[in-house]
């Protein structure tokens, strides 16, 4: 498989391949998501659920939410794949996650991105502790937030306050994706993605997990195939068995446009080829750099004073975090355009040269990323902050 991975790279075929799968997936009606009542309920015009497999509402006047059901069965693996909620979606949300029991939430993109605001602000933050959706009668609450230098974990309450029942849950929450792009290296989304699974929110013993980015097909796409190509490698103890593409058409059934762009492709098949050398044994460079993550994830944010996840009180502010005000970074690859319903599609047809709205890189800059490197620990180590410099120094100087 690396071999192959080497060709695609050497004779440039990523962008041939991702047009053949758009070409193969299969267009499912969905006419729902069209009905008069239900569009301002979409984040995106042409993103809508197919009607064969969108969520239903269980306990509300209208069952519409943005939402699919896609089922990997022979992984055992079910995802719900959503679009970042709206202001006036949020409670939807929550009582769908409610009815379909699930145990985690996994969010890949930062709420402002870019200026414009790809997700509603659906959680509570440090400083609110609390939100309640009165339109639907749940009430969230953060029990706890432990905030690492590229992702954050949340344990949240989530309170039927029409029964009183309460149950807890995951917020996974990865911020970050880099502007313009695709991550430059796997190792910190798969770190992200097994430290989910360690969780055992993704079990069969759960309900389907929510995975959302901003209109639930880029990122969220990615997310979901990495996974589900890496069970199947795992179940089969043969990583050269399993077809990431077919898989990909096979989880398209589900939901329209997944994986939006050739980078993003090519990224989901480095991401397996990594991952596949991990589940499989191999005491590869990959390993040795995850578990180095491990480390800095202690160390990432002394600066900040971070506190135990059992503690809500924290010298960072979380805005930094969860993007509502700082993060100015556009969604990796999801062609997008701004954070409330817009009439601007993320038009797949016409995103195959890399992404829709993605900057143009320099010839030379995109033949160094796209020819596949060795992990190289240096590139993946976080940016050293102002002060861990300031610390090096007066250390050079005691010294």
């Amino acid at each position: 498989m690396d071999q192959e991975f080497e060709d695609m790279d050497s004779e440039s075929r990523w962008q041939s391949l991702y047009i053949d799968i758009r070409n193969q997936s299969h267009e499912c009606p969905f006419k729902v998501a069209k009905y008069p009542e239900n569009r301002n309920r979409n984040r995106y015009r042409d993103v809508s659920p197919f009607d064969h497999s969108r969520v239903k509402l269980e306990n509300s006047d209208n069952d519409y939410i943005n939402a699919s059901l896609v089922n990997m069965a022979e992984a055992q693996r079910s995802y719900i794949l959503t679009q970042g909620p709206l202001k006036n979606t949020c409670g939807h949300f929550w009582l769908m996650i409610w009815e379909q029991k699930t145990k985690a939430v996994i969010m890949l993109n930062r709420v402002i991105e870019k200026g414009s605001e790809k997700c509603a602000q659906y959680w509570p933050t440090q400083d609110e502790h609390e939100l309640s959706f009165k339109d639907t009668h749940f009430l969230v609450t953060l029990l706890s937030e432990d905030i690492k230098s590229y992702y954050t974990t949340r344990l949240l309450e989530l309170r039927n306050t029409n029964t009183g029942e309460t149950r807890e849950l995951y917020h996974f929450h990865y911020t970050s994706w880099p502007d313009f792009g695709v991550p430059e290296s796997p190792a910190f989304f798969l770190n992200f993605l097994f430290k989910v699974r360690d969780s055992g929110s993704l079990g069969a013993g759960h309900g389907p997990a929510v995975v959302h980015c901003s209109a639930g097909i880029g990122r969220s796409g990615t997310f979901s195939l990495v996974d589900t190509c890496l069970v199947l490698m795992d179940k089969r103890k043969d990583p050269s068995s399993v077809d990431i593409k077919a898989v990909l058409l096979d989880m398209r059934e589900y939901r329209m446009g997944l994986i939006q762009t050739p980078d993003q492709l090519r990224f989901s098949y480095r991401a397996v080829l990594e991952g596949a050398k991990c589940i499989m044994g191999d005491s590869s460079i990959a390993q040795k750099i995850w578990r180095e993550l491990s480390k800095k994830e202690q160390e990432s944010l002394s600066d900040c004073g971070s506190t135990p996840p059992t503690q809500l009180t924290s010298k960072c502010s979380p805005e930094k975090y969860n993007g509502s005000r700082m993060s100015q970074g556009e969604e990796g690859g999801d062609s997008e355009q701004g954070g409330k319903k817009t009439e601007t599609p993320y038009n797949e047809q016409h995103g195959d040269m890399s992404t829709a709205n993605a900057r143009k890189r320099p010839r030379d800059e995109w033949l160094s990323n796209s020819t596949s490197k060795p992990m190289d620990p240096r590139i993946i180590t976080p940016r050293i902050t102002s002060s861990e410099k300031k610390r090096k120094r007066a250390r050079t100087s005691d010294s």
